[in-house]
Parts: structure tokens; C-alpha cells; sequence
């Protein structure tokens, strides 16, 4: 018996998230935070406005900021490292930071280059990403080699549970996925409200300037297994910039990655950070599983106590 924690991805994000977090930790979330990104963490996140927050620049490194200041609390309270981690798309450098891998302020300082990077290329077309409910991955990709034969661009770009798979494609090809999702063999598509297609050929230009800020980081020894969104199998130190940059027009493989810690041993899943989805798809991918949440530090001393109870 061993636990892992999750980091959440962009979505999770809302106004007035992390007020303990900013009274506790302004060692993370302080002045030297405002300075790498240029603009107030504590006054974007407590105050908005929620236009300003749902931005791809604004809420990856809010949420990257938030969820490791509250991973570095839960740490120093926990009896035992984490067997692995994982994080879903911009969670997954949470999970590398809190390995040991990279350094806060360095991997911020990434985080939010990806932000403003990925934010630009949305804007070069419209497009948008739709969740498939009631579909596997081989459906999924069926229906995308369709539409790609007819001419569009729709392409997989979440695995994130079973019978739940998200496309990406551009603004035309999601309104056709909506329309015609259950005459494909799904039960429907819902649009989802993000700024383009992420994770898809649509960020290719994005993928360039992540790797410029990632050749500037140094990767550390991990002291804990992380799994990879694009391999979904654990992180070796010397091609964790590789997967960071595929990851960007890649698939994130996440339901994978629960399978593969469960099959490591692991079998009770932490959410750590703002909302709970990553405990939603650890409860729907890995069967059995002890699932926690921990997004207030408030949470801290129940999953202090249900760790403690596997020793």
C-alpha cells in the first residue's frame, strides 16, 4: 500500500482561490512571484476578474504558484514521501517541482512563458476543444480520422478517464463534433470554455518558445517517480524537457498514468490544488482507489490521517 498525489491543470482555476495559502506562504506567493510574472498573483487570483484569471498567460502559473505552495505544506507534515505523482498538462511541472526536479521560481518562470505562448497561438484561429462523453480512446480517434478525411483538423487531446476523451480541433470541427457526436457512436460532445486547441498540432507554434525556456532549466534528481502526460510512463531526469515540449501538441495521457501507478502499488491517489478533478478521473480510472483532496490547507490533517494509516 502507497499513495501519490495529483496536481491539477488549467480549468481549475476561480476567483478567490488560495487566501490562506497568500497568508501563509508569501515566501512562494509573494513579491518574488509578482516580480517573475509581472503582474499581482495575490490580486488575480482573490480578486479577478474571472476574465482576467480564466487567461491561458494568468491561470497556468496561478494555478502552478498555488497548488506546489500547498504541496510544500502538506509535505512537511506527511510521514513518508509520495510513492509518484503525476500532473494533468500544466500539472505535471507541479509534480515535477515537487519532486525535486526543477526549482520553484525557475519552473514558474516556464510555466509562465507556456502560458503566454500557448495563449498566443489560440489566437492565430479559432479554435477549441470538446469533451466526448461515453467514448474510448479508439472511438475517439476514429471519429477525428474521420472528420481529418473530410478535411478537418480534429485530433485526441485528453485521455483523462474512461468514457471521457477530449478532441481538439479548430472552432468548424467542434461544432460539427457537437452536432453529430452520437449518430458517431458517443453519447455527446460538450464544447468546453478554453481559449483553443490545446495539446493538438493547433499549439505547434507554442511548442517552439517552450523549448527555448526549457533549455534554459536545469532537472534535478527526482526524489519521487513522475509520471510522464506523453508516455505515461515515469520521468528519467535526462528527457524531461523532451516530454515537457511533445507534451504541448500531444495527447496527455492521464488515465494511463493513474494505471500506471496503480500498477506500480499505488493505490491511494491525493489531489492537491485548487477543485478536485484529477480525484474525479483517479476515482474513474483506477478501480478501488482511496481518493483524497487536498485544496485548502484545512485539508491537510484528513489526508495526514488516512496517509498515516497505511504505515
Amino acid at each position: 500500500m502507497s499513495f501519490g498525489v495529483l496536481f491539477p491543470g488549467q480549468g481549475s482555476q476561480f476567483v478567490g482561490m488560495g487566501p490562506d495559502l497568500f497568508e501563509v506562504r508569501p515566501d512562494l506567493l509573494g513579491e518574488q512571484s509578482d516580480q517573475i510574472l509581472g503582474w499581482s498573483l495575490r490580486e488575480m487570483c482573490l480578486e479577478g476578474p474571472e476574465e482576467a484569471l480564466t487567461r491561458t498567460e494568468h491561470a497556468q502559473p496561478a494555478l502552478f504558484a498555488l497548488s506546489y505552495a500547498l504541496w510544500d505544506i502538506l509535505a512537511e507534515t506527511l510521514p513518508s514521501q509520495p510513492a509518484g505523482a503525476a500532473g494533468h498538462s500544466l500539472g505535471e511541472y507541479t509534480a515535477l517541482t515537487a519532486s525535486g526536479a526543477l526549482g520553484y521560481e525557475a519552473a514558474l518562470g516556464v510555466v509562465a512563458r507556456r502560458g503566454k505562448a500557448m495563449a498566443t497561438a489560440a489566437d492565430l484561429e479559432p479554435s477549441g476543444m470538446a469533451a466526448l462523453i461515453g467514448a474510448d480512446e479508439d472511438l475517439a480517434a476514429s471519429i477525428a480520422a474521420r472528420r481529418q478525411h473530410e478535411g478537418g483538423r480534429l485530433q485526441v487531446a485528453n485521455i483523462n478517464a474512461p468514457g471521457q476523451v477530449v478532441l481538439a480541433g479548430g472552432a468548424d470541427d467542434i461544432v460539427w463534433l457537437a452536432a453529430n457526436a452520437r449518430d458517431l457512436g458517443a453519447r455527446r460532445a460538450i464544447p468546453l470554455k478554453v481559449a483553443g486547441a490545446f495539446h493538438s498540432s493547433f499549439m505547434e507554434p507554442a511548442a517552439d518558445e517552450v523549448a527555448g525556456a526549457l533549455a534554459e532549466l536545469e532537472v534535478d534528481r527526482l526524489a519521487f517517480p513522475v509520471w510522464s502526460n506523453t508516455t505515461a510512463i515515469e520521468h528519467e531526469p535526462d528527457t524531461v524537457a523532451e516530454h515537457l515540449i511533445r507534451q504541448v501538441v500531444s495527447p496527455v495521457r492521464f488515465s494511463e498514468c493513474l494505471l500506471g501507478m496503480a500498477a506500480s502499488g499505488i493505490d491511494t491517489f491525493v489531489h492537491v490544488g485548487p477543485g478536485d478533478v484529477t480525484a474525479g478521473m483517479a476515482r474513474r480510472s483506477v478501480e478501488n482507489a482511496t481518493v483524497v483532496v487536498v485544496s485548502t490547507i484545512d485539508d491537510i490533517p484528513t489526508a495526514v490521517e488516512v496517509i498515516g494509516t497505511m504505515a
